[in-house]
């Protein structure tokens, strides 16, 4: 027997965070490609503007990751950024100082990407869910004709 459900009432979850291998996986591409942007328009003597683009793209990817994704999106980041970003090229080094600051930048842009996403989505959700509220649109509220 077919049963019949309405598809627009009732809560709607919050959605789902991408799967971590998904998010290294962009992580890597994005990465690469930030990298060799950046090489290509303003030169290798210039890892600070590599850091900053990897900091953004290290909270967009955030944005729809887990917070265990947020380590290795750093890390990968942080790989293209010491291996590709300054010279010599293709060499990884550790410079105490510098890279512990590095990873920790991409880190804190990865973490804080990621809870942004989950506090939009839980006041997202606690609109939809709170009683006594009226609904936008249906002329309840004090800006609705």
């Amino acid at each position: 027997m077919i049963e019949w459900k309405p598809l627009g009432t009732g809560a709607r979850p919050v959605p789902q965070p991408v799967a971590t291998p998904l998010v290294w996986a962009g992580a890597g591409v994005g990465a690469l490609v930030l990298v060799a942007v950046v090489n290509t328009v303003v030169g290798p003597d210039r890892p600070e503007l590599a850091l900053s683009a990897l900091s953004v793209l290290a909270a967009l990817l955030g944005l729809c990751a887990r917070f265990k994704a947020a380590p290795g999106t750093a890390l990968l980041c942080w790989l293209f950024l010491n291996g590709f970003a300054i010279p010599p090229a293709g060499t990884l080094t550790w410079a105490g100082d510098r890279d512990t600051t590095w990873l920790a930048c991409l880190l804190t842009a990865a973490l804080i990407g990621t809870a942004l996403a989950r506090l939009v989505h839980a006041r997202a959700a606690y609109r939809r869910l709170a009683p006594g509220r009226p609904r936008p649109g249906t002329g309840e509220g004090p800006f609705d004709p």
